[in-house]
């Protein structure tokens, strides 16, 4: 096989795994938190981890990439993944498993802001475009299988398989990029913005720390005042590096292109929106509905099954339908959905989620093909990488900091819901406020099961109508969020921002189409997509 080929298999191995690892870990975390005698705020920060990880590094990675080599950076990255995915799997307590999810989002980083110029640099032409497609095809199908294959290994084997799974994957993967795979680096050599990369790692860990903890501490506790005082004091210092360097990590200067805004709030409303709301949905089907992992990763593969079915019609529609309405009125359906799935009650089946499911699963599909242009589609070819690392960096604060703040919203709720149910039980006004932080910080399950036999039914009920409560709040919540994204979308994305460019060989392309080589001259500026 030529080495091009192989390539594109090493690229897709790791993709696979550190795309499959952001939507595995969320059926086993029930699990993970009753192995690892974890709290709520330890199971926020077991996905959270990994995105912060991911979101921070994207764009220094990708400068390192360009220094030392793609093929070194990605190479270093797959071992990091794969030593990450191991530690994760022995972790002994939810300290050594949250720091192993960050190490394992470092070496995500490094994979994913290589993978793409690896392929470009072997395959030219109409093979770039079958490339690419494998590229995205892999990327659905890894978020698509991640809750029925997190599921099937947390129910047959442990929670622990879903880490340890990576192992062969990411050895394999190594091997063959050792082997087979070309190094290329960046003609003239860039310079990393590590004062940029320092702040924005400190704001971003400093506001969705300080959200995390006010779930368990509460507003008013200094900590957490302190911490999202101290996280947007670094980002607004990040701004003002960004100002000033040379060569910005972050260009600020694309937000003066309306397009590249509205994909960039696109992109933090979908993953802040359906995916973040995914956590809580595992917690609500398995404590409060007592499903298994497996039972629960077969119900939510009626949204990763939508979705991907609706991304492969959404991508042949692209090309005949204005990218804003696609991703505007996407975003409106994700919102109509979660709307839907609210309103459960303490009697309510998991059916009362199905018609939100697709819903909001045919809209994740709708959004997520076209969004890739809204970035890669308005700038330059030299800046492509920049404008998709960007995007990708959004999407990745969207999902942590949603998850955050929903946590402190629905731990909120639910303490106050709860002690208002268990006030009217005599027997049980007394442990109110015990109950309550028990339920807060997910522990359902274990609350019910250790009750007096007598109070199980009247605590049972408040607590199920505690908990539903809260996720309904929430769940209203993420869907303004899903709808003002859609919104924000519809109104300043534009076709006249997209840019059509003419090569050497007379080939014309939009950048990051897959016919770009970098080293194309500015043609015209068109409307590819009116509206």
């Amino acid at each position: 096989m030529e080495r091009k080929w192989w390539t594109l298999v090493a690229v897709c191995a790791g993709l696979f795994m550190l795309l499959l690892d952001v939507s595995i870990v969320f059926v086993a975390l029930p699990q993970i938190q009753h192995g690892l005698h974890a709290t709520l705020a330890d199971v926020q920060w077991v996905a959270d981890a990994y995105a912060l990880s991911l979101a921070s590094l994207l764009l220094a990675t990708g400068v390192l990439g360009d220094m030392y080599g793609r093929r070194a950076v990605f190479s270093i990255g797959l071992g990091v993944f794969t030593i990450g995915s191991l530690t994760c799997g022995l972790a002994q307590s939810p300290l050594m498993l949250v720091s192993s999810r960050a190490f394992q989002g470092i070496g995500g980083a490094m994979m994913f802001a290589t993978s793409l110029a690896l392929l470009a640099q072997e395959f030219h032409g109409k093979e770039r475009g079958v490339a690419f497609a494998a590229w995205g095809a892999v990327s659905g199908v890894a978020t698509a299988a991640g809750p029925i294959l997190g599921g099937l290994l947390t129910t047959v084997i442990s929670w622990r398989a879903i880490f340890l799974a990576n192992l062969p994957i990411g050895i394999f993967a190594l091997g063959v990029t050792l082997w087979r795979v070309r190094e290329s680096r960046a003609q003239s050599k860039p310079e990393p913005d590590w004062p940029g990369f320092a702040t924005l790692t400190l704001g971003l860990v400093g506001v969705v720390y300080g959200l995390i903890r006010a779930s368990e501490h509460g507003w008013a506790d200094t900590g957490v005042i302190a911490l999202l005082a101290a996280g947007g004091a670094s980002l607004v210092a990040f701004l003002v590096v960004e100002s000033r360097v040379a060569r910005p990590l972050f260009d600020l200067s694309l937000f003066r292109i309306p397009t590249f805004v509205g994909g960039s709030v696109a992109a933090f409303g979908m993953n802040g929106s359906l995916f973040a709301m995914m956590l809580y949905l595992v917690l609500y089907l398995q404590e409060v509905l007592g499903y298994s992992a497996l039972q629960t990763g077969l119900r939510l593969l009626v949204v990763s099954g939508v979705t991907f079915v609706a991304a492969t019609a959404s991508g042949r529609l692209s090309s005949h339908l204005p990218v804003r309405w696609m991703i505007g009125f996407g975003l409106v359906l994700v919102g109509g959905g979660l709307a839907w799935m609210s309103g459960l009650s303490a009697s309510s089946s998991w059916t009362h989620l199905l018609g939100g499911f697709l819903l909001g699963g045919l809209g994740a599909g709708m959004v997520n093909p076209p969004l890739a242009s809204t970035a890669v589609g308005v700038v330059t070819p030299e800046r492509s990488g920049m404008a998709s690392g960007v995007n990708s960096t959004f999407r990745q604060v969207g999902i942590a900091a949603a998850i955050a703040a929903y946590g402190t919203i629905f731990a909120t709720h639910v303490a106050s819901r709860l002690h208002a149910e268990l006030s009217a039980v005599p027997a049980l006004a007394s442990h109110a406020a015990t109950i309550s932080a028990a339920i807060s910080q997910g522990d359902v399950s274990q609350v019910l099961a250790t009750a007096p036999t007598r109070l199980r039914p009247a605590l049972g009920y408040a607590v199920r109508a505690s908990f539903t409560s809260g996720l309904n709040e929430i769940l209203w919540v993420s869907a303004l969020l899903a709808a003002a994204a859609g919104a924000a979308s519809l109104a300043l994305i534009k076709g006249r921002d997209f840019v059509v460019y003419t090569h050497p060989s007379g080939n014309a392309g939009r950048p990051g189409d897959g016919t770009s080589e970098g080293a194309g001259v500015r043609d015209v500026v068109a409307d590819p997509q009116p509206g």
